[in-house]
């Protein structure tokens, strides 16, 4: 009678991190990772013990000092007496503003002209693809630099405003001025605002736009949880009950109820002496870096979604015109929906070369945050890695941030598999 017994368990040996299949690529990988942090020791070793030879040990103290130089746009108060770490902020601010507001615009031009390219009139389908290829192909550097120049030299000054038969009128009901060293719009005012909190003691945030956006981002939640009810009653009946005034009311209503009980008012701008007063000053430089990369990135933007809609099959939109849907409503309701899949990774790309291509705003003079913490204040200082660094975290959290929104709506869109 035999007994049958499990081999015996083979002992660890050192050369199985070698030999073994099991173990080799956690042995490499181990070392490859060793390799890289000495490496990235020495290269802070060395830089620092260079520095120190220098007499220039790292130190952010320089953010609070004076930063002796006027920023000609901005969002917040600032003066040539506010400190470095201000000056950065308001940079940082203005370069937040272009990337949204470029972001926003070439997002609804890449859309209609993604649209139009695949449209069956020869002539706009032409058309579309000659500003693909006219946008595409040429810097971006040189598009901002251009959209400058036509705005200085096409322009009126201030002074063809004046008089009794002025050579230039103002636009909207005499509320906004086209002038060449910029555009002058109303300008939002509270008569009972509630003052600003200080962060840092550094900037300032307006406690007026934190309830306005509170009210606002709480009418939008409403808004979303009647439309859940309104699909989960369809799903059950059959019939969707009509939601849209609800919805309107939910958003508008609240808003509107903190804007009166803040005192909202409009500052309109006015010609005094040799130029406007009042309102917001739009500069040259924030519009054509605005419109500039805006129309750059939406050639890129519209070929994305050329390409996300021919990845639709063309039997779904023949399905939905045997249904009797108009082709518009077809775009809208079948194709661009699951063309979102396709059109979103890529997407966040452009967003993310927007936002970074925002830093040739020194071409014309705009005071981003490169220009700010990147440019006056490291050549006041001196201090190239402290400026250098930060300059590369703001832009690091930036894009991370882009990417975060921009991935999390991807998943909201993608398809639930049941």
């Amino acid at each position: 009678m035999t007994t049958l017994t499990d081999p015996p368990k083979e002992s660890f040996q050192l050369g199985m991190l070698i030999y073994d299949t099991r173990y080799r690529s956690m042995t490499i990988q181990i070392v490859a990772l060793i390799g890289f942090m000495l490496l990235i020791g020495w290269l802070i070793s060395n830089t620092a013990q260079n520095l120190a030879t220098l007499g220039k040990e790292p130190n952010f103290g320089f953010l609070g000092e004076p930063a002796g130089y006027d920023i000609n746009q901005r969002l917040i108060d600032y003066n040539s007496q506010s400190t470095h770490l201000r000056a950065a902020f308001v940079g940082l601010l203005n370069t937040l503003l272009v990337a949204v507001m470029g972001c926003a615009t070439a997002t609804v031009l890449g859309v209609i002209i993604g649209v139009l390219r695949l449209s069956k009139n020869w002539l706009i389908s032409k058309i579309m693809t000659v500003y693909v290829e006219f946008f595409r192909n040429v810097p971006v550097l040189l598009w901002i630099v251009f959209t400058m120049a036509i705005l200085i030299e096409t322009l009126p000054a201030p002074r063809a405003f004046r008089g009794d038969n002025p050579e230039a009128t103002m636009k909207l009901f005499d509320t906004v001025a086209f002038t060449n060293r910029g555009i002058y719009i109303p300008e939002p005012l509270f008569s009972r605002g509630l003052g600003d909190i200080s962060v840092f003691g550094a900037f300032g945030i307006s406690i007026d736009l934190l309830v306005i956006l509170a009210a606002l981002f709480g009418g939008i939640y409403a808004a979303r949880k009647v439309t859940a009810r309104a699909n989960r009653i369809q799903e059950a009946t059959g019939e969707r009950p009509t939601t849209w005034h609800i919805n309107l009311g939910l958003i508008a209503v609240p808003t509107l109820i903190v804007l009166v009980a803040l005192g909202f008012h409009l500052g309109y701008p006015e010609l005094k002496g040799f130029n406007f007063k009042g309102g917001t000053h739009m500069r040259n430089s924030l519009i054509a870096l605005w419109l500039a990369l805006s129309l750059y990135t939406a050639a890129f933007i519209a070929e994305i979604v050329r390409a996300g809609i021919m990845a639709i099959s063309h039997g779904q939109t023949e399905a939905a015109a045997a249904l009797g849907l108009r082709s518009n409503r077809i775009m809208s309701l079948v194709v661009l929906p699951q063309a979102l899949r396709v059109i979103i990774p890529p997407l966040i790309s452009n967003y993310l070369n927007l936002t970074k291509n925002s830093s040739l705003a020194i071409a014309v003079g705009y005071m981003d945050i490169t220009g700010t913490l990147g440019g006056i204040t490291l050549n006041q200082t001196g201090r190239e890695l402290e400026t250098l660094l930060l300059l590369m975290l703001c832009y690091l959290i930036i894009s991370l941030s882009i990417s975060a929104v921009m991935n999390w709506y991807n998943e909201s869109v993608k398809l639930k598999e049941r």
